[in-house]
């Protein structure tokens, strides 16, 4: 997941590591994770639009109605998609993505039955273009690991040869 972080941010992601403030920078990043489950809540669209959503009365990120009439247009999910209670935090990640000033700006996604986030994951810690936030976060289940990373460069050219580079890890 490609997220837009527009000014600087210093915010605890609940319990994690014990309620520590993390300085995200203002900058572009990504969120490597999974939806393993089988269950309606925890399906890939729905997991998606879940992330695109924000808590309370906030307006939601502004790829969310994309997303939606996309896995529409290719049958992925039901045909409700919005999640069926009020969004509260839960997965570190949630957040950050409840800060306004913070947009999803763009998606990658595999559709796969075999567990990849941990090998995705530190694929994308070694890229040199990546540096790690703060070690664990966003991959509270799988030790040593992060899965929120923040990128050196702001290059387009770096999002627009990740689903290659991607592809040739997963085959």
């Amino acid at each position: 997941m490609r997220v837009s972080v527009e000014e600087p941010q210093n915010l605890m992601c609940g319990r994690f590591k014990r309620g520590k403030v993390i300085s995200v920078p203002q900058g572009e990043h990504l969120y490597i994770g999974s939806a393993m489950n089988k269950k309606r809540s925890a399906s890939l669209a729905s997991r998606l639009v879940r992330h695109a959503t924000r808590t309370g009365e906030k307006s939601p990120h502004k790829i969310r109605p994309r997303m939606i009439a996309f896995f529409q247009q290719i049958q992925l999910g039901n045909n409700d998609l919005l999640p069926k209670s009020p969004k509260k935090a839960f997965w570190n990640i949630d957040y950050l993505l409840d800060i306004l000033s913070v947009e999803i700006t763009g998606l990658i996604a595999f559709r796969t039955n075999r567990k990849l986030e941990a090998k995705l994951g530190e694929f994308l810690e070694n890229d040199s273009n990546t540096w790690i936030l703060e070690k664990g976060l966003g991959a509270s289940d799988i030790p040593g690991n992060a899965h929120f990373l923040s990128l050196t460069s702001q290059s387009d050219r770096w999002w627009l040869n990740l689903p290659n580079r991607l592809d040739a890890i997963i085959s």
